[in-house]
């Protein structure tokens, strides 16, 4: 099963990267603010890069709706009972969408910290979403995530005051799963620390 996503994963890459197509994997448990990060990510950057997002959850259209209300093409991929997207869920999204050239592909995993990071999707970076309000061991609990990920945001930074959560003991846990993880930490709601988040998106695309 792997073996077969992974194979999917490489065409799904390999399309993308034809286009020119940016593609970011955001994965967090549920309730991190992944989708408020979007849309203050998606007001940002809309009048600079092309955009589009893939909206992944169990039931509804909740989030996707909320990005189409930001007039930005999005895919709804309802998985069911299934814990997270895989690399066929994403193919068929990714078909369904008129992606143009030198874009933004973000695709808003389901809310878990255990499935997702064993499923490729053909993604250039796998950025995983901590919020302030979850507890600072979460790299402790679910190292496998923080093992696969690229990229750690440390979000609602504007709640630290009110919560015990320490920024350098999550950094610290996540750094001795993987050393390489890069760190954003920001608030999507009072959109502190967001220019530096928007900044290194795009000098990646560069």
């Amino acid at each position: 099963m792997l073996l077969e996503n992974n194979l999917l994963a490489e065409r799904n890459r390999g399309f993308l990267e034809a286009l020119n197509v940016y593609c970011l994997n955001l994965v967090s448990s549920p309730g991190s603010g992944k989708t408020t990060l979007l849309e203050q990510t998606i007001k940002l950057l809309k009048p600079k890069v092309g955009l589009a997002v893939i909206e992944g959850d169990q039931q509804s259209m909740n989030d996707a709706d909320r990005i189409a209300a930001m007039e930005v093409p999005v895919v709804q991929v309802n998985t069911g009972k299934g814990c997270h997207l895989d690399a066929h869920m994403v193919s068929h999204a990714i078909k369904k969408m008129e992606l143009i050239k030198d874009s933004i592909l973000f695709i808003e995993n389901v809310g878990n910290l255990v499935c997702p990071a064993m499923f490729d999707l053909g993604e250039n970076k796998r950025v995983v979403v901590v919020s302030v309000t979850e507890g600072d061991d979460k790299a402790m609990k679910y190292p496998y995530m923080f093992e696969s990920s690229h990229v750690c945001i440390i979000n609602k930074i504007d709640l630290l005051p009110y919560v015990n959560f320490d920024v350098e003991t999550a950094k610290k846990h996540a750094l001795r799963i993987n050393h390489r993880l890069e760190f954003f930490e920001l608030s999507a709601t009072s959109t502190q620390g967001m220019d530096a988040w928007v900044h290194w998106l795009t000098d990646q695309c560069r």
